[in-house]
C-alpha cells in the first residue's frame, strides 16, 4: 500500500486510457486484472489475519478483481466467501469467476463475515443503485445485473427466496457492513460518482479504501470521501500522470544566519469594518513565519509586535509590502470599496478574501499584473462565478483560468487550482474548522508564504497545509484565535 500524498488524480475516463495505454503494449485485461486482485489479496492477508473474509462482486471488472482476490487469498489459506450481485459481465470478469474455485452466494443471502471487501460496482458508476436492483418475485438476476449495466448481464445465479431478495443492493451493503470488524472498498465505495464525488447512494463508511493504480477524485472531493475512509494507493503497472495531484507537505526554508524582517517576507492587512478578522489574518500572518506584518486600519491591542497604521495610500504604497491581503471583515460600503480600488491598483502582490470577493469584478482581475490568490468559500464562489452543478475540481480550474489567478475554493475538500490547468486537493479536512474566522487565518497564513515569494501555487498549498495542520494539532473545539496560534506550531514541523 502507498501512501496518497503527492499521487496524481485520474477521473475514470483518464483512467481508463491510462489502462488501454498499457493494454496497446500487449498486456492484457486479464493481467491487469490479476495484478489488482493479488495486490487486494496481499492487503486483505495481513489485515484479516485468521478471520474470515467476504468478497461482495459486481458484473464488471471491480467484480473481476474480487474473484482474483478471493482465489489469492484461497490459495494463501484465508478463509474466504464469496457473493455476488450478478453474474460476470465482461470477459476478463467471466475469466475472473471461472478461476474462483468456491461457491458464490447471493448477495441477498450473504451471512456477514468479520471482514467484508466490497468490489460490486467501484468507478465508473452514473446513476444511482437502484432499490430494485436485488431480484425479487417478479424479477430476474439478469434484470437486476441489467440495472446496473445498461447491455445486461447474462442469468445463472439462484438468488434464494423471494423475501431475501427484497432488499436492495444499498440495504444489503450497510447490513453486511456494520457487523464486518474491517470494511475495505476496491477502488471507490459502491454507489459514489467517481468524476463529481457525489453520492449516487448512500454507501456505509468503509475503514479503508483501496484505491486501484491512481487517486480518483472521489477519493477526496465531498460527499464521497467521507465513506472513504483511509484510502491506500495500489500500484497495478498502470503509469498515471496528471496535472491533478494530491496535496502534500510543503517543504518550507527555515530563517538563516543573513535573514531578517524583509527577507523573510513583508504583509500588509488591510482592515475593515470588522476589525477583528484582520487582526486574525494578521496574527496567522505572523504564526505562519512572515517577518513583519502591519495592519492598515482602525485596530488596537495585542500582540505588539503587529504594526499599526491608519490606512492610506502612501502607507500602501510602500514597494517592501511582499504580500497584501484584503477581504477579512473589510465590509462592503464605500470606504471597503475605495480600498479594494487601492488594493488592486498597488502593485503587490494579492491574496483577496472574504468581503472583497463579494465587490471584486472577476475580469479586473485578469487584467492585473501581479499574483493574485482568490480564496472563496462556496458562498462566495458561486457569487463570484456563477453557481453550477459542474464538479468542484472543473467549476475551480475555469475560474482560475477566467481571472489568471490561483482559486483556492475552500471547503471540506479545498481545491487549489492555477491558471495552467494545474489543480491540488487537500485530504479530509477537520470538521471543527467550520467555525468563525478560520477562513481569516488562511488568508493571513497564504499571505505569510506568498510574502516568502514562494511560486503563488505553491504559497496557496503552503497556507492551506498549515491551516489544516494547525487544525489537526488542535483536535476538538477550538476557535480561530486557537488556529492561528496554532500555525506556529505546524510551521516549526520538520
Amino acid at each position: 500500500m502507498i501512501g496518497i500524498e503527492g499521487q496524481p488524480i485520474l477521473t475514470a475516463a483518464e483512467m481508463r486510457a491510462a489502462e488501454d495505454a498499457v493494454i496497446a503494449t500487449g498486456v492484457s485485461v486479464e493481467t491487469l486484472m490479476d495484478r489488482a486482485g493479488t495486490a487486494i489479496a496481499e492487503v486483505v492477508r495481513r489485515l484479516a489475519g485468521a478471520n474470515e473474509v467476504l468478497i461482495l462482486c459486481g458484473p464488471g471488472n471491480n467484480g473481476g478483481d474480487g474473484y482474483v482476490a478471493a482465489r489469492v487469498l484461497a490459495e494463501m489459506g484465508v478463509p474466504v466467501r464469496v457473493a455476488a450481485l450478478s453474474e460476470p459481465k465482461t470477459d476478463a470478469a467471466k475469466s475472473a469467476r471461472t478461476g474462483w474455485p468456491g461457491p458464490v452466494e447471493t448477495l441477498p443471502e450473504a451471512k456477514p463475515a468479520p471482514i467484508l471487501v466490497d468490489a460490486l460496482l467501484g468507478t465508473g458508476l452514473t446513476r444511482p443503485l437502484d432499490a430494485s436492483t436485488t431480484p425479487t418475485p417478479n424479477r430476474s438476476p439478469a434484470d437486476a445485473g441489467a440495472q446496473l449495466n445498461p447491455e445486461g448481464s447474462p442469468s445463472g445465479l439462484s438468488w434464494g427466496p423471494a423475501s431475501a431478495g427484497e432488499r436492495s443492493v444499498v440495504e444489503c451493503l450497510h447490513s453486511l457492513a456494520n457487523a464486518a470488524q474491517l470494511s475495505i472498498a476496491v477502488d471507490l465505495p459502491s454507489g459514489l460518482a467517481t468524476d463529481s464525488g457525489e453520492a449516487l447512494s448512500t454507501p456505509p463508511v468503509f475503514d479503508l479504501t483501496l484505491a486501484l493504480g491512481a487517486v480518483k477524485p472521489a477519493h477526496l472531493l465531498q460527499p464521497a470521501a467521507r465513506y472513504c475512509g483511509q484510502i491506500r494507493l495500489l500500484d497495478i503497472g498502470v503509469p498515471a500522470t496528471s496535472q491533478a495531484e494530491v496535496h502534500k507537505a510543503p517543504s518550507l526554508p527555515a530563517p538563516g544566519p543573513d535573514s531578517h524582517k524583509y527577507t523573510r517576507g513583508m504583509v500588509a492587512i488591510i482592515a475593515g469594518t470588522m476589525s477583528g478578522a484582520a487582526d486574525l489574518a494578521a496574527l496567522a500572518a505572523m504564526r505562519a513565519g512572515a517577518g513583519y506584518v502591519t495592519l492598515l486600519g482602525d485596530s488596537q491591542g495585542p500582540p505588539h509586535a503587529l504594526v499599526r497604521t491608519p490606512f492610506s495610500d502612501h502607507v500602501l504604497a510602500n514597494d517592501r509590502i511582499g504580500a497584501l491581503v484584503i477581504g477579512p471583515g473589510l465590509g462592503r460600503d464605500d470606504t471597503a470599496k475605495a480600498r479594494l480600488g487601492a488594493a488592486l491598483t498597488s502593485d503587490h502582490p494579492l491574496i483577496i478574501d472574504g468581503d472583497a470577493l463579494r465587490l471584486l469584478d472577476p475580469n479586473r482581475i485578469k487584467a492585473l499584473e501581479v499574483p493574485v490568490i482568490l480564496t472563496p468559500h462556496a458562498g462566495e464562489f458561486d457569487a463570484l462565478f456563477g453557481k453550477s452543478d459542474t464538479d468542484k475540481i472543473t467549476r475551480a480550474r475555469q475560474a482560475a483560468t477566467r481571472t489568471n489567478a490561483i482559486v483556492v475554493f475552500k471547503g471540506a475538500d479545498t481545491v487549489i487550482a492555477a491558471p495552467d490547468g494545474r489543480v491540488r486537493i487537500g485530504q479530509g479536512a477537520s470538521d471543527w474548522l467550520s467555525t468563525a474566522g478560520t477562513g481569516d487565518v488562511l488568508a493571513g497564513a497564504i499571505g505569510a508564504m506568498l510574502a516568502a515569494k514562494l511560486d503563488p501555487l505553491d504559497a496557496a498549498c503552503a497556507g492551506v497545509w498549515l491551516h489544516g495542520d494547525a487544525a489537526r494539532r488542535l483536535g476538538a473545539a477550538f476557535i480561530a484565535d486557537d488556529l492561528a496560534e496554532a500555525l506556529r506550531s505546524a510551521r516549526a514541523a520538520p
